[in-house]
């Protein structure tokens, strides 16, 4: 049987973090008592009308600049008609044909579309598996319902769970720095769902689809998929079909669940809202949307890469993290004569850990650490003052109490010792003395012995000898083999 590639699509609800609801006047709200923000609007209350949210659409307009998407000249608003209890209306107001936004792209994921549209209401399942007096029961909460949503639909780009798992933190980070949402997804504020199939290697032809519904972190969305397609893949290998439906995964067992039968467009019966006009921005909304956009995250990878030489998941690192990257770019132009590669791995390895080890947090900026202050350190050894294991030494006093990273160098002894004043060189010869044996075996080919030799140099200065000159002043005294 043919190899099978993965092709995956993701499906993101991203709640818009405005005053009041999509089409009334309800203020937002996460974790108060049920049904304390609704109104007539929002319940469905027979005559009354809905008017869209003006700063919706303008935060709509944003996402849809910052994902270099086509804005329409003129959207509508469609009715998308199914019955569940979470839905007073039996419809929900959605956009279908003609959405906000069309042909955008994230990277190297293109997306196929972004509309708005109403959240619906909140399902509660109460009691001891969802019983209460020994009767199955499930409560509305209307909080939510009528918080408006940015859909985002990618096409089938992607081609493996990791892949897949990692674009969406990178959309994510990309909302967040626009401001228009806090995509919280333990709060539901973002929540992703995953199309999945398999086909051929090689082959154009789309597979049967399964849809992945509400996978609430990154690491269960790779999870989740990951159990699919091996499903999938074993399906076919057995000869089966992929049927299209839903499912759901379970992050505690690893079961996939179905849930019901995939539906297609024409099951929701969309037919335009008519209690609502066009959408039609005007050239100005459009300026002030793109104007609004920060220097976001896939901008800032490819400038890192193509401008610092960073490697890519370093860029990536530092992109997703804003505060962490004004740090390391304050810190880069301080240090002079320090590669920007340099510097970035420092602040994203050395001193990421130090943070971490000390109070479990990682975020540079934040910390006792000034910008000037890790220059200042890096350029000690670039230039060879300190070697690398003081500079780590430094960092963590740096870490613990802030300060300049010459005056610790000077208090704590830590100065590299030079090989020009003849001390390192006697420290080297004793060292080999001390360890015949691995001398015999480098003279007789065993390059790894020498591993040996500068373990007890490095032990003997403290860390404060270079490991590059200990090299060299070793196989110096050896000679040629």
């Amino acid at each position: 049987m043919a190899e099978l590639e993965a092709v995956i699509g993701l499906e993101i609800h991203v709640q818009l973090a405005t005053r009041t609801k999509m089409f009334c006047g309800c203020e937002l709200s996460f974790g108060e008592e049920p049904n304390v923000h609704t109104c007539p609007i929002c319940l469905a209350h027979p005559g009354v009308l809905p008017v869209p949210n003006e700063q919706a659409i303008r935060y709509g307009l944003q996402i849809a600049a910052a994902l270099e998407c086509e804005v329409a000249p003129r959207s509508i608003f469609h009715r998308k008609n199914y019955f569940y209890p979470d839905n007073p209306k039996a419809y929900q107001i959605s956009q279908y044909d003609i959405p906000l936004a069309t042909d955008g792209r994230l990277g190297d994921v293109r997306i196929h579309r972004a509309h708005l549209e109403e959240d619906a209401a909140k399902m509660v399942h109460v009691g001891e598996s969802g019983r209460i007096h020994g009767s199955g029961a499930s409560l509305v909460d209307f909080n939510r319902g009528g918080t408006p949503l940015v859909e985002i639909v990618t096409e089938p780009d992607l081609r493996g769970a990791a892949e897949a798992a990692e674009w969406a933190r990178l959309l994510r980070e990309t909302v967040r720095q626009l401001g228009v949402s806090d995509v919280n997804m333990e709060e539901g504020s973002l929540r992703v769902d995953a199309n999945v199939s398999v086909r051929p290697a090689g082959s154009e032809e789309l597979g049967t689809k399964t849809e992945l519904k509400n996978m609430n972190s990154f690491r269960f969305l790779q999870r989740g998929i990951e159990a699919e397609l091996q499903r999938q893949r074993e399906v076919i290998e057995a000869g089966g079909r992929i049927e299209q439906e839903t499912l759901h995964f379970d992050p505690r067992s690893g079961d996939l669940t179905p849930l019901r039968s995939k539906e297609e467009a024409h099951d929701y019966r969309y037919f335009p809202e008519p209690d609502l006009v066009p959408l039609a921005p005007t050239e100005e909304m459009l300026r002030e949307a793109r104007e609004a956009l920060p220097e976001l995250p896939a901008a800032r990878i490819d400038r890192y890469e193509a401008e610092l030489g960073l490697a890519g998941n370093v860029a990536l690192t530092l992109a997703t993290a804003p505060a962490t990257a004004e740090f390391f770019e304050r810190t880069l132009a301080a240090a002079e004569g320090v590669e920007a590669k340099v510097v970035a791995n420092w602040v994203t390895g050395e001193l990421a850990a130090a943070l971490r080890a000390t109070d479990g947090e990682s975020d540079a900026a934040e910390s006792k650490v000034e910008p000037a202050a890790l220059a200042g350190l890096l350029t000690m050894v670039q230039e060879k003052k300190i070697s690398h294991g003081s500079g780590k030494a430094v960092l963590a006093s740096l870490v613990a109490e802030g300060g300049d990273p010459a005056a610790i160098v000077e208090r704590e002894g830590l100065a590299q010792i030079s090989g020009d004043d003849g001390e390192l060189a006697a420290i080297v010869e004793k060292a080999m003395a001390d360890n015949a044996n691995a001398v015999e075996r480098i003279r007789e080919g065993n390059d790894k012995a020498i591993g040996a030799i500068v373990g007890a140099v490095m032990k003997e200065t403290k860390g404060r000898a270079d490991g590059g000159e200990v090299n060299r002043l070793i196989k110096e005294r050896i000679g040629p083999g």
